[in-house]
């Protein structure tokens, strides 16, 4: 029984083995049935398959599927976008290609190959298209005589016609066939015969990309597709040594085509090209090339044919804005190193040589300020003020209304004040971070008070960061204004009277309160519903109608309110859980400052 079962047990084995051989055999067959449909030229992006019969399970498997769900073709050329794949064989192109100098732009018209020339294809017939060895010519005869047939064109060019003879039908465009066929075959049917001949069916041509292309190599494609769609196909244009404005298509040696890639990135203009059999695309080398930054709309590395380039024909490419007055040029000569720095009427006629780098720039400093006027005025709200113009001498051309505007508190908003009041808010919230992490802790319960303390801290910092200041100019105290000299884009903030007060920060009910003369700070907190359990009674700060900020305690009586100021009582800040209370209490009074805000 036991020896039955051994047998069994061995011929199960066998069968199985069997079964994986045939099973491998005839998948190679599907394989090599596959990959001769596959036309000359592309490549198949299934790996090679060893035929040995140790071949595992589960490449078999693999193989299995990649022969049921390949790529979808239509016709003859792959659809698929390989995405960056690589295929068997093949190297990265960042290991055969050198990197590129740094700081340098990239050349101009680098992104023309980022198009879909290769997955948006054409079927090849269309107008344009010249009649090639193999093409299907189908011919119709009515009338007197009947016939119809569908004609090969041979190697000679020619298509050959029961009773007619050959007919020379190479190297005629697709539009013209129909006219040419039908004149030969009425030159001998002289009378009722009607004749139609349509172009059934483009040959593919294999077409040779070399010289300066990312991917040089032989690729298949329909004799009417363009240059850029085999160029595409090949990777596109090595952008550190090949030229886009000196491309060749070579046919016997002999360069049929020039195409300079500069005027169908300009203009639009490609010629129309009919590719044959085993032509050569030959991207050759750049030529003198000049790098471009700065001011311009078309920053990159540009190409010309010529060694030597005047300024005004780089000017006609690289558009400079209309802002940029200046170009600095540095570069090298037989003497040597050197660099100018030239207006740009003058650089229109300064030559240029193989490497130079521009920078284009707006060295015009602005002669006419833009200053504009907010609150209680009359007229314009914007006015163009020549450089050094003072505060007085504007203030002389603003109509106000004596009884509404509070010209004796005049302030002004400035942009590079309220830049400098945000780096010093944002250094005063890093020293803050800084104390917070790096102080020590002696017991876990501290580190546990200080890990709680950290976090809330840094909540606090992360919307503190956000906080833009306004850019106060104090130029009014007691009556007298500063006559400052005015910078572009100052706003110039003439406020209007009231007779209110306004009263916030930790108080119950922030509000307005009616200017009541002789009352104190207190007074206006008491009608503001007092204070919160949060509140700061030692620190209040007064920003006054000109913006001028003043700290007081809460009792001090002496201190009175004026119309127009703003009463902000700060938080109070809790000493035994808050470790960095000096660095935060700052910072509070800088945002209560820089801000101006009344909650």
């Amino acid at each position: 029984m036991t020896k039955q079962l051994f047998l069994f047990f061995i011929t199960a084995v066998l069968s199985c083995s069997s079964f994986a051989i045939q099973s491998q055999e005839e998948l190679l067959r599907q394989y090599q049935n596959q990959q001769s449909l596959q036309p000359s030229g592309l490549v198949n992006s299934i790996p090679s398959v060893a035929s040995s019969k140790g071949q595992s399970t589960d490449d078999l498997l693999q193989l299995q599927s990649q022969l049921s769900s390949g790529p979808e073709t239509k016709g003859q050329l792959q659809l698929e976008n390989r995405n960056g794949l690589l295929l068997p064989g093949e190297a990265n192109i960042r290991d055969l290609l050198p990197l590129p100098e740094d700081g340098l732009a990239p050349p101009f018209g680098a992104n023309i190959f980022a198009g879909g020339y290769e997955t948006e294809r054409i079927d090849g017939l269309n107008d344009n298209y010249l009649v090639a060895a193999g093409d299907k010519l189908s011919i119709w005869m009515w009338g007197a005589v009947s016939f119809s047939d569908v004609a090969t064109v041979d190697n000679q060019g020619n298509i050959f016609i029961p009773n007619i003879g050959p007919i020379k039908v190479a190297d005629v465009p697709a539009s013209n066939i129909n006219n040419l066929v039908s004149q030969k075959i009425k030159a001998i049917y002289r009378n009722n015969v009607e004749v139609y001949v349509n172009l059934l069916t483009a040959t593919p041509v294999s077409v040779y990309v070399t010289g300066y292309a990312v991917r040089p190599g032989q690729y298949a494609g329909m004799a009417s597709d363009s240059l850029l769609y085999f160029l595409k196909r090949a990777g596109g244009i090595d952008s550190e040594r090949g030229s886009y404005r000196n491309i060749e298509v070579l046919r016997n040696g002999e360069v049929i085509h020039a195409i300079d890639l500069y005027k169908f990135i300009q203009f639009g203009y490609l010629e129309p090209f009919s590719f044959k059999d085993k032509d050569v695309i030959l991207v050759n080398s750049q030529s003198a090339v000049v790098n471009v930054t700065g001011g311009v709309k078309n920053p990159f590395r540009f190409e010309f044919l010529k060694e030597q380039v005047n300024g005004l024909e780089l000017l006609s490419i690289v558009k400079p804005l209309s802002k940029t007055s200046h170009v600095a040029v540095a570069g090298s000569r037989k003497s040597g190193p050197f660099s100018v720095y030239l207006p740009i009427d003058e650089f229109a006629n300064y030559t240029l040589e193989n490497g130079d780098k521009l920078y284009f720039n707006d060295d015009l400093h602005a002669q006419i300020y833009d200053i504009e006027v907010l609150g209680a005025y009359l007229g314009p709200s914007y006015y163009a003020v020549k450089k050094q113009t003072k505060l007085y001498d504007l203030l002389d051309h603003i109509e106000v209304e004596p009884e509404l505007a509070d010209v004796s508190s005049i302030y002004i908003l400035r942009q590079s004040v309220a830049l400098k009041q945000k780096e010093m808010l944002d250094r005063s919230l890093d020293r803050l971070e800084q104390s917070v992490y790096a102080a020590p802790a002696s017991s876990t319960g501290e580190a546990s008070i200080r890990t709680q303390e950290a976090t809330l801290i840094s909540q606090y910092i992360e919307r503190a960061r956000n906080t833009m200041p306004q850019g106060k100019v104090i130029v009014a105290d007691k009556g007298k204004v500063a006559n400052i000299v005015l910078e572009q884009g100052d706003k110039i903030v003439i406020p209007s009277k009231t007779d209110l007060v306004q009263v916030g920060g930790e108080v119950l009910m922030p509000q307005a309160v009616v200017y009541s003369e002789g009352a104190t700070i207190e007074d206006y907190i008491a009608w503001a519903g007092g204070y919160s359990v949060r509140a700061n009674y030692e620190d209040i700060v007064v920003v006054h109608a000109n913006g001028l900020s003043e700290f007081f305690d809460a009792g001090d009586s002496g201190k009175r309110i004026q119309k127009g100021d703003q009463i902000i009582v700060l938080p109070r800040v809790e000493a035994k859980t808050m470790q960095s209370v000096k660095d935060f209490t700052q910072i509070l009074y800088q945002i209560a400052v820089a801000v101006n805000a009344v909650n």
